[in-house]
Parts: structure tokens; C-alpha cells; sequence
């Protein structure tokens, strides 16, 4: 019978280092929340259409790496790449921008693109991401990015950059085009290359050729062609961040890979991570609601990759010297065989109170058990024998620092909540 084995390319996490993933997933997340963005949750694959029109068909997630397939009424459906067209999607279908403006939320999961895999990138890998729908604001490119960064820095980050550009409006945009074609018709490009030019010729900014990324070189810049308003919100994005003392460094040649990116555009790279180096990302997405079919609303969000980010922390030592603390507030380490129902009866009723707890199991001695304890990471431990049961008090060791102290059994829950 042959062996299974998890599909190529698929990032999964298991005990001890998922607790170090959940660390890192729920960091990332407690810094949406603690800006007012609130919980969205989205359904795993969405009708293919969507990620072509919000997407953009000229990028590579649409043309190469999305995981396609008819379903049984035959409709085309495709594993979600990323999640900002799915939001846009709810945000229309639901009515949410008749709410207050703006619409603030925050989503986690895996995504899924049919990718090469290699350190760093999956075919299956997790995202936190945030949006902020309705409103065209500097402020908002702002606290977006902010979110990002004091996301990083509660982590223990260190060693990454932020990387930031402006993609200017519609105005800029035909102008910038214009003369970037003229430029593009005088390069001998293949036709598959032409062809993708044609849709977007930005993409060729985003081009990992060598031989393209040379003769890009000389191509304009969108950034010398920013209209007024453009512009003034670009230098007002700059002052907020200085202001904040959030260093960064802009790349006038940045498009990253998605077509619907507009105004304000961002990038996380980290130097400890050799190709794969960027963390997350994102920008404004004007016109996006427009072209799925809604309100001409605005839009700027990120997605930031917990894959990467997990290792960026790892390559920084951070677990090393960081100590990501176990659940656990409570081992109990029945003595014999004899008082286990009295200590699994304890351990429900503990839980009922709210402290999260768990006991040796099976029949292992005394020195086996105290070994799981240790493992467990739980903050105290108690050992139970008939003595205790008798007198009803146990003694509670900080599992720390070794030192006990003695404890009434029914008084338990108060003594952990307490410490």
C-alpha cells in the first residue's frame, strides 16, 4: 500500500512548531483589531470570473497559478489566490458600503496558487489580510501600513524594509501609458511578452526576466508622471509615516503582481530570506468595486504571509530568545491509578471555570508523568494521591521556578486566575 504523504508544495503546521505559527497569526491579527478592523470571514473558492475581472487576467496568478476546476453543476470555480476581490465581492453583495464609511476588516486563512515550490513560497500558504473600503484618504494609506509595521515590531522584527511607490490615479495612469508604449514598440519582446503588455504594460516592471529587468531600465516611470492630486497625497502618506518614525525607501519600478493596485502601493521584504524575501504587501485598489460590478468606492488593503513571516522570525532567532507561552495554566498528575477519576472529574471541572488544564493519561509513573508536564508548558503542576484527596489541599508548583506552595483543592481556580 503506498505511502500518503501532505501534496508538494503545501505549507502545514504541527506541534511544537504551530504554536509558533498561531504566535505569529494572532500577533498579526491583534494588530488589525486593535486599529477597528473587525472580522471577515470568506469562503474558500469563489466563482473564476471574480478573480479574473478583480485580479486582472494579464498577471500571472490569473493566467498561470490559479487552481480551476468545474464543479458538478458545471460552473468554473477557483481555490481563492488572495482575498481582497473575494471582500469586494461581500462588501457588494451584502449592501456594507450603505454602512459607515469606511468599511474596516480583517481576514485569515489559506490561499492557494499553483506555484513552483521552493523555501518560502507554496502552493497552499496562509495570509492575514485588512481592508479599508470607501473613502480616498492619505490617513487611511497610512494607518493601513501602520498596522503592518506595528504588527512586525510586536513580533521582535528587525531585519526587513518597507518598499513604497504611488501608481497614481486613472489621469496618471493614460499619460504615463501613453508614452510607456512608445517606449515598449521600440523593444524586440516576444509575443507572449507583447501580448501581456498590451493588457497591462506595467507587468513588465514586475518581469523576474534578466533580460527584460534590463532593458526596463530606461522605461519611464509612472512616479514623473503623477497628476497633482496624486501627488499630493503620495507626499502626505510620506509625511505620515516620518512623522511616525516608520522608515522607508521608494521604488519607483515596484507594481507588485496583482493588475487592480492604484495610488499608494507598499511592499515588507525581509533580509534574512534570500528570494522569497517579501513579507507582505499591498496598496490602494480604486476602481476595483466599480469593476466587480458596485459603487465607485475606493479601497487600500495588504496581505501579509504568515509562511514567510514565520520564517523571517526564525532566520532573526526571535523563538530564541522570545518566549511564546504555552495555553496551559494547569498539569495534574494523578499519583496512582486509584485517584484518576477523582483527578479527571477535577481536570472538567476546572475547565468548566475557565482554566485550561490537562492531565497525565494512561498508566505511566510517577517520573513519566512529571516528563509530560514539563512538555506541556503549562505554568503549575499538581500531584495527586490519596493524601491530598483526604485533606483536600495540594501542593501548586510554578513549574518555572520550581517553588510550590500549598493550595485547598476547591480554591484551585481562584489561586491560577490570581497569578
Amino acid at each position: 500500500m503506498r505511502e500518503l504523504s501532505a501534496p508538494k508544495g503545501v505549507s502545514e503546521y504541527f506541534p511544537p512548531r504551530s504554536q509558533y505559527f498561531e504566535f505569529v497569526r494572532e500577533t498579526l491579527i491583534s494588530a488589525a483589531k486593535v486599529s477597528g478592523y473587525q472580522l471577515m470571514e470568506l469562503p474558500a473558492f469563489e466563482d473564476t470570473e471574480l478573480f479574473k475581472r478583480g485580479v486582472g487576467e494579464s498577471t500571472d496568478v490569473v493566467s498561470k497559478e490559479m487552481y480551476t476546476f468545474e464543479d458538478r453543476g458545471g460552473r468554473s470555480i477557483t481555490l481563492r489566490p488572495e482575498g481582497t476581490a473575494g471582500v469586494m465581492r461581500s462588501v457588494i453583495e451584502h449592501n456594507l458600503d450603505k454602512l459607515t464609511l469606511p468599511i474596516k476588516v480583517w481576514y485569515s486563512g489559506a490561499f492557494f496558487r499553483a506555484e513552483r515550490p521552493q523555501a518560502g513560497r507554496y502552493r497552499q500558504f496562509y495570509q492575514v489580510g485588512i481592508e479599508a473600503i470607501g473613502l480616498n484618504d492619505p490617513e487611511i494609506d497610512f494607518e493601513v501600513i501602520a498596522v503592518a509595521d506595528r504588527a512586525f515590531k510586536a513580533l521582535g522584527l528587525k531585519s526587513y524594509r518597507l518598499d513604497i511607490t504611488s501608481l497614481g490615479d486613472s489621469k496618471s495612469r493614460a499619460s504615463h501609458r501613453k508614452d510607456l508604449q512608445i517606449f515598449l514598440d521600440t523593444l524586440d519582446l516576444d509575443e507572449a511578452t507583447r501580448a501581456r503588455a498590451a493588457i497591462n504594460p506595467l507587468r513588465l516592471f514586475d518581469d523576474k526576466r534578466v533580460e527584460i529587468q534590463r532593458v526596463m531600465e530606461k522605461a519611464p516611470l509612472l512616479l514623473d508622471y503623477l497628476s497633482e492630486e496624486s501627488a499630493a497625497n503620495f507626499a502626505k502618506v510620506q509625511e505620515l509615516l516620518t512623522g511616525a518614525g516608520i522608515a522607508f525607501t521608494i521604488n519607483p519600478r515596484m507594481v507588485r503582481g496583482l493588475d487592480y493596485y492604484t495610488g499608494t502601493t507598499f511592499e515588507f521584504v525581509s533580509d534574512k530570506l534570500g528570494a522569497q524575501s517579501g513579507i507582505g504587501g499591498g496598496g490602494r485598489y480604486d476602481g476595483l468595486m466599480a469593476e466587480l460590478g458596485g459603487n465607485d468606492l475606493s479601497g487600500i488593503g495588504f496581505g501579509l504571509g504568515v509562511d514567510r513571516i514565520l520564517l523571517a522570525c526564525e532566520a532573526e532567532g526571535i523563538f530564541d530568545s522570545t518566549e511564546v507561552k504555552s495555553e496551559l495554566e494547569l498539569f495534574v498528575v494523578a499519583l496512582s491509578s486509584a485517584e484518576k477519576n477523582f483527578v479527571a472529574g477535577l481536570v472538567n471541572e476546572l475547565r468548566n471555570k475557565g482554566i485550561k488544564c490537562d492531565m497525565a493519561y494512561g498508566d505511566r509513573a510517577l517520573k513519566g508523568a512529571m516528563k509530560s508536564a514539563d512538555k506541556s508548558g503549562a505554568r503549575f503542576s499538581v500531584v495527586i494521591g490519596s493524601d491530598e484527596i483526604e485533606t483536600g489541599k495540594v501542593a501548586l508548583k510554578e513549574m518555572k521556578t520550581g517553588t510550590s506552595k500549598e493550595v485547598r483543592i476547591s480554591a484551585l481556580s481562584d489561586e491560577i486566575k490570581a497569578n
